[in-house]
C-alpha cells in the first residue's frame, strides 16, 4: 500500500504518543517498585540494643549545670554516659528504619482507633510492600522515647520523640483534650488490672514523657477506648532478656549487654544520693556502676508479673526487691527506683527524675489508695525534699510521691 505524506506523518505522530504512554508506564512501574523494594533491616549489635535518651544536658536539683566531673556532686547522671545514639533511617515509603535496634517502624499512626482495631490494621496492612507488621509490645514502643523533650503540665513544648522522622498528632484541644492526650498504646497488656478493676493496657505518651496503664474501655461507658498505635516490624528478638546469674551478686543479660546489682541495698535515697552510692558501688570485683538511665532501667521489668498476680515484684524472680509498706501501711507493695535521667516537666523543669514502679503504680483518688497505672510505670518523683514530709500525692490521679527511692545499679559488659 502507498502512503501519502499525511497518511505517513499521522502514523509517525500515533507511534511517538504510545512509545511516551509506555515509558510513562514504565516509570510508574520502577517507581511502584522503589517504594516497595525489600529493605534489609541492620542487625543490632545485641538482640535488645538499647537505644540512648538523647540526654545531653546536665543537671542538678533544680538547674543546668556545666557537667560534673568524676569527683563533683552529680556525677553519673545520664549525660556522663553515652549508650548507642538514635539512628533512623527515612525509607521514603512511609516507614522509618531504627539502625540501633533492627525495627521498622510506620511513620505516620494516622488517627485513633481501638485495640481491636489495631490488631486488624496490622493484620491487614502492606505499608511499604510488607504483609508482617505487629503491635509493639511496651519494650518495643519505649525504643523510641527520647528524654531531650519537655513539658509543662497539660502544654507539649519539646516531644518526647525524634519528629524529624515520626509524625506525632498532639490531643485536639479543639474537641476538649488536653495536649497531652494523645498516648501511644502498646499490644502489653497489664496482668492486673488499675483503678476500680479496670482492664489495662500499657502505653507510652510521646508528649509528657511516661509510661502508664491506660483502660481499655472507657469506665463511664464501657466503649472502647482510642488511643494511637504505630505499628512495628522487624527483630522479634526485641525486649527479651536473656538473664544468667554470675553468682557473685550480679545478674548479666546477654541480650543487652548490660549487667545489673541482684539485690537493691534495702536504703531509699534522694536523688543526689543514689547517684553518690552508684558511683562508690564496688560489686562483683568491678567498680564501674552507673545509675541506669531511663531506658536501661525498664528493659529489665517483667510486664508478666505484679503484686497482685504474682505477689512478686515486676521483675525476674533471679532479682530480689527489698518489700515495702504503702502509705496506708499495707504490706506487699515494692519500690520506686531512680534512674539517672531528668524528666523535664512543671514550673521547674529540672527538679524530677524519672523513676520505674517495680510495685504498683498507686495514686490516692477519692481518698482511696488504689494502683492507677500498673506495675511497670514510668514516672518521676522530685529530686530532693525533707524525708519526713513524704510520701505525698499528686496530680489528677493522686499519684504517690515518695522522693526517697531505691536504686539498682548497672554497668556495661565489656
Amino acid at each position: 500500500m502507498k502512503l501519502n505524506k499525511f497518511t505517513f506523518l499521522g502514523l509517525l505522530f500515533v507511534f511517538l504518543i504510545s512509545c511516551e504512554n509506555n515509558n510513562d508506564d514504565a516509570n510508574i512501574n520502577n517507581q511502584d517498585n522503589e517504594n516497595d523494594k525489600v529493605i534489609e533491616l541492620p542487625t543490632p549489635d545485641k538482640p535488645y540494643s538499647i537505644v540512648d535518651t538523647g540526654v545531653t544536658d546536665y543537671y542538678n536539683n533544680d538547674a543546668i549545670i556545666s557537667k560534673p566531673g568524676t569527683n563533683d556532686s552529680f556525677f553519673g547522671q545520664d549525660a556522663n554516659y553515652s549508650g548507642n545514639q538514635p539512628s533512623y533511617t527515612n525509607n521514603g515509603n512511609g516507614t522509618i528504619t531504627d539502625n540501633v535496634t533492627g525495627l521498622m517502624w510506620e511513620q505516620d499512626m494516622g488517627e485513633k482507633i481501638s485495640f481491636t482495631e489495631a490488631y486488624t490494621k496490622a493484620s491487614n496492612s502492606t505499608l511499604g510492600g510488607y504483609n508482617d507488621w505487629r503491635v509493639p509490645t511496651i519494650k518495643e514502643l519505649y525504643s523510641l522515647i527520647l528524654f531531650s523533650g519537655k513539658v509543662k503540665g497539660e502544654v507539649a513544648i519539646d516531644l518526647f520523640i525524634d519528629t524529624n522522622y515520626f509524625t506525632q498528632k498532639l490531643g485536639d484541644t479543639s474537641i476538649g483534650e488536653r495536649e497531652i492526650d494523645a498516648q501511644t498504646w502498646s499490644s502489653t497488656e497489664y496482668v492486673s488490672t488499675t483503678m476500680i478493676n479496670i482492664e489495662t493496657v500499657f502505653g507510652v505518651n510521646f508528649i509528657d514523657g511516661r509510661i502508664k496503664g491506660y483502660p481499655k474501655f472507657k469506665p463511664s461507658s464501657g466503649a472502647a477506648n482510642k488511643m494511637y498505635f504505630r505499628m512495628v516490624r522487624g527483630n522479634t528478638n526485641y525486649g527479651k532478656n536473656n538473664f544468667i546469674d554470675n553468682g557473685d551478686g550480679t545478674i548479666s543479660d546477654l541480650s543487652t549487654g548490660l549487667m545489673w546489682q541482684k539485690s537493691d541495698d534495702g536504703t531509699s535515697r534522694n536523688w543526689e544520693e543514689s547517684l553518690a552510692y552508684a558511683q562508690g558501688l564496688t560489686l562483683g570485683n568491678k567498680s564501674d556502676w552507673r545509675l541506669p538511665n531511663a531506658k536501661e532501667l525498664q528493659s529489665i521489668v517483667d510486664y508478666n508479673r505484679s503484686p497482685k498476680t504474682s505477689n512478686s515484684p515486676a521483675i525476674d524472680p533471679l532479682f530480689e526487691c527489698t518489700e515495702i509498706t504503702d502509705p496506708d501501711g499495707n504490706e506487699g507493695q515494692y519500690p520506686f527506683y531512680w534512674t539517672g535521667t531528668s524528666h523535664l516537666d512543671g514550673a521547674n523543669p529540672y527538679s524530677s527524675a524519672v523513676y520505674i514502679a517495680f510495685g504498683t503504680g498507686q495514686g490516692k483518688m477519692n481518698g482511696t489508695l488504689m494502683d492507677v497505672h500498673g506495675a511497670g510505670c514510668q514516672r518521676s518523683d522530685p529530686k530532693s525534699g525533707n524525708k519526713n514530709d513524704y510520701p505525698q500525692f499528686f496530680g489528677p490521679q493522686g499519684d504517690v510521691r515518695y522522693v526517697y527511692n531505691y536504686v539498682r545499679c548497672v554497668r556495661t559488659i565489656n
